[in-house]
C-alpha cells in the first residue's frame, strides 16, 4: 500500500531530525576525542616534569651533602694542621707544660669548630641529672652533695641544633636513706635457774 502524499513531508522531517541528531553525535564524539588527546598530551608532559624533577632533586640533595661535608672538612683542616705541628715540636718542647699548652690551643680551636656547625657540650659535672642529657653509669654515695647531682662526667655529650646526638655519660650522688637510732638496749630477761638461784639467797 503506497503511503500518502500528506505523510511524505513528515517522514522527510523525521528523516531529517534524525540525521541532525546523528550529526550532533559525531560533533561531541569529535570533540571529546579531541579533550582526550589533550589531556593524555599534559598527562604526559606532567609525567615528564616530574621524572625530571626527580632527578634534579636526588641530584641536588647529593651536591648538597657533598658541599656540607666539603665545608665541615676545610673548616677541620686548620686543627689538623695545628695538631701536626704540634707533634712535630713534641719532642723538641721544653717542659710539659709547653706541650699541654698545645694540645690545649687545639682542643679549643676543635670546641669552636664544632660551634661554628651548630654543636654544643651538653653541661653535666654538677647539675641536676637529666635522663634526656646524661647517661648514668654508676651510682656513688657523697653525703656533702645534694641527691641526684652529677658527680664525674665520663664522657662528653653533644647536641646539634639542640637536639641530643650523644648524652654525657655520668656518675650521681645516690644518699643512702638514714637508718632508724638504734632501740635503748633492754636488760636481759632471767633464765629460769638465775630466778631459783635469788630465790635460794
Amino acid at each position: 500500500m503506497k503511503k500518502k502524499k500528506s505523510e511524505i513531508p513528515r517522514v522527510q522531517k523525521q528523516y531529517k531530525t534524525k540525521k541532525d541528531d546523528l550529526e550532533e553525535l559525531r560533533s561531541r564524539i569529535d570533540r571529546l576525542q579531541k579533550e582526550k588527546d589533550e589531556f593524555f598530551a599534559k598527562l604526559q608532559r606532567v609525567s615528564a616534569d616530574y621524572d625530571n624533577l626527580q632527578k634534579r632533586t636526588a641530584k641536588q640533595i647529593v651536591d648538597t651533602i657533598g658541599y656540607e661535608k666539603e665545608k665541615i672538612i676545610k673548616t677541620i683542616l686548620p686543627a689538623m694542621d695545628n695538631f701536626e705541628h704540634t707533634l712535630q715540636n713534641a719532642r723538641s718542647a721544653d717542659t710539659v707544660d709547653v706541650l699541654i699548652k698545645g694540645i690545649q690551643i687545639i682542643y679549643d680551636q676543635m670546641l669552636d669548630i664544632l660551634k661554628l656547625h651548630n654543636v654544643e657540650q651538653i653541661k653535666a659535672l654538677g647539675e641536676p641529672f637529666d635522663p634526656a642529657l646524661h647517661e648514668a653509669m654508676m651510682q656513688k654515695t657523697e653525703h656533702e652533695h645534694k641527691e641526684n647531682i652529677v658527680l664525674e662526667e665520663f664522657q662528653k655529650g653533644y647536641k646539634l641544633n639542640g637536639r641530643v646526638i650523644r648524652p654525657s655519660k655520668v656518675i650521681v650522688n645516690k644518699l643512702t636513706e638514714e637508718q632508724p637510732a638504734e632501740q635503748e638496749a633492754k636488760p636481759p630477761e632471767q633464765t629460769i635457774d638465775e630466778c631459783e638461784t635469788t630465790d635460794t639467797e
